[in-house]
């Protein structure tokens, strides 16, 4: 991903700069929050853009840990999950849900 895009931001043509980002989100009584997000950002507005399909694997992931706080009833509060890279071995991590993110 590079740093800036020469595609303006589509809300207020401001630039458009890569960036990790969090977010939060909520559903009956549990939050959920993924951080390490690669996404495109705004600098003047803060829209918030994803490289085709990202957002569609956001809300996958996300509706993943919402199925499993619920099904379980085993949160109350945040649950959390960080997006990272192993970069000794440089390859994609996976989702385990007892660790959130890991190797």
């Amino acid at each position: 991903m590079r740093k800036v895009t020469s595609e303006p931001c589509s809300e207020c043509k401001g630039r458009v700069r890569s960036k990790r980002i969090s977010q939060e989100f909520q559903k009956e009584g549990v939050k959920v929050k993924l951080s390490g997000l690669k996404a495109w950002v705004c600098e003047q507005c803060g829209e918030i853009y994803f490289e085709p399909g990202g957002a569609e694997r956001v809300v996958q992931a996300v509706n993943c840990l919402f199925a499993l706080a619920l099904t379980e009833n085993q949160h109350k509060g945040t649950l959390s999950a960080r997006v990272s890279r192993d970069t000794s071995r440089n390859k994609p991590t996976s989702f385990n849900p007892d660790r959130s993110i890991v190797p």
